[in-house]
């Protein structure tokens, strides 16, 4: 027999959501197989004297090459998106296949299928965006798509391509409690925001600032209740994601209070900026739009407890790469155009990880283990991935991130390894860096060099998520 394995990463912290060990790392076929000290020979041998191993990041929130709207369209695709993802340490995407209103939504996934295939540089799963709840769809296309390992689905209360009414967010609930996914919802106002805009346009109100004014903490807070509201009544939990301030986060907080299974995601834009960047020099402040807006300093702390209190479950880059330079990005037609024309979202898959484990564990706002909780094992169980993913453990996929827990790095877009011309993190200096990341075994980041390939990764069939089990049965059930 052959004891041999053909990696084995040596003298390792290990630290995942729960425990810390001091051992080395067997891995033999992409698996972990064996976590001891003083293991055997690897064909390969890396050693981490002693420094921080984490499970490689799951980034469960995240666009690429997303369908939108002419003349948008995303800067970044498989190859890049995931490369830049591997670089930052997160070894697993799941970004989202769309589905056009008046389409079908196996047509959705097909295409993206067809779009990721021989670029990813990293696995990936798909979730779903339902926009058109059509009965074809909600009888036929969306449970068999759940069935194949589509386990996970959004839906949006705001965008008028993407919206939908409350009667049809109720029955795309529906199915996903029948069927055992987990529903993700954007929770933003939609009337709300068309009047707020339509009245700062008419008041010659139309610099990017004013995207933050057409999209008040009010806004989220009643779009967060009612989808709360939503999930008591079906008893069906739900995700709310990309949470920005203290209003949303206490209608969570109340309902978790009750018992409701609320869970919620926050992002870094929400912990690191702040409304007033919208508001820089001249047409700079595009390049931070996103929905819902960063709000201010006192709303960031708030998140910061939240994220410490065990409030969030989930934190996401939600990467959504426009260019600044480029007239299918924020200068939309080659124009400075209105706050609502500018595309929405800001660059963010490759310093997810280095800003939380700088910021988080560095300023010691939260420990190590819940930084693994909220950056890969938690996102992990939320979509049907775990344990094959989001931990270290004998039998999950050697998805590994080394750390250079005292490196000192200055954030800046050259640096950087997607196909963004800015980023909005530009000159924050941050302790700690990946060294070495590490997909199904085989390092894909090493010694400040790229060292994946493309079509190295593997699409992942989700398994039917634990946190999306209902608490009692359906009536009549």
């Amino acid at each position: 027999m052959n004891d041999r394995f053909d990696l084995v990463v040596r003298n390792a912290v290990a630290v995942t959501a729960g425990d810390v060990q001091r051992c080395d790392i067997g891995v033999r076929g992409g698996r972990i197989v064996a976590l001891a000290e003083r293991l055997g020979p690897g064909e390969r041998e890396i050693d981490a004297a002693g420094r921080t191993v984490t499970p490689g990041g799951v980034d469960g929130h995240c666009h690429l090459d997303q369908p939108m709207p002419a003349p948008m369209r995303m800067a970044d695709d498989f190859l890049t998106g995931t490369r830049s993802a591997a670089c930052g340490g997160t070894t697993t995407v799941i970004p989202f296949a769309a589905q056009k209103k008046g389409e079908s939504l196996r047509e959705a996934v097909e295409d993206y299928h067809r779009r990721a295939e021989g670029k990813a540089c990293i696995d990936y799963a798909f979730h779903l965006i339902v926009s058109d709840p059509s009965e074809r769809v909600l009888r036929d296309e969306l449970p068999q798509l759940i069935r194949d390992g589509c386990t996970s689905f959004k839906v949006y209360m705001t965008y008028d391509d993407l919206k939908l009414s409350d009667r049809q967010i109720l029955d795309v609930l529906e199915v996903a409690r029948r069927e055992g996914a987990m529903a993700m919802v954007h929770a933003e106002n939609s009337d709300c925001i068309a009047w707020l805009t339509e009245k700062l346009v008419a008041s010659g109100h139309t610099a990017p600032r004013h995207h933050a004014d057409s999209r008040p903490a009010p806004v989220e807070r009643e779009a967060t209740h009612r989808a709360i509201t939503f999930s008591e009544l079906l008893d069906v939990p739900i995700l709310i994601v990309h949470v920005s301030g203290a209003d949303a986060l206490e209608q969570i907080r109340w309902a978790q209070g009750r018992s409701l299974n609320i869970y919620a995601e926050t992002c870094p834009q929400y912990l690191l900026l702040t409304a007033e960047h919208l508001g820089l020099e001249g047409f700079q402040g595009a390049k931070y739009v996103c929905s819902p807006p960063p709000r201010d300093k006192a709303n960031q702390q708030r998140i910061w407890d939240g994220l410490a209190k065990g409030a969030f479950h989930v934190f996401s880059s939600d990467h959504a790469p426009f260019r600044y330079e480029d007239a299918h990005g924020k200068k939309l037609g080659g124009k400075e155009v209105a706050f609502q024309y500018i595309p929405n979202g800001i660059p963010g898959i490759e310093t997810r990880l280095p800003l939380l484990f700088s910021e988080g564990v560095g300023e010691g706002r939260i420990d190590l283990h819940q930084f693994v909780a909220l950056t890969a094992t938690n996102p992990a169980r939320m979509y049907g991935l775990y344990p094959r993913k989001g931990t270290i453990a004998v039998g999950s996929d050697a998805d590994l991130v080394i750390w250079d827990d005292q490196r000192e790095q200055t954030i800046g877009n050259a640096m950087l390894h997607h196909a963004v011309d800015y980023t909005p993190y530009e000159g924050m200096r941050l302790r700690g860096w990946p060294a070495v990341t590490l997909s199904r075994g085989e390092a894909v980041w090493e010694d400040g060099e790229f060292r994946g390939r493309a079509g190295r990764g593997e699409f992942l069939k989700c398994g039917l998520p634990d946190p999306a089990r209902p608490r009692t049965r359906a009536a009549g059930a």
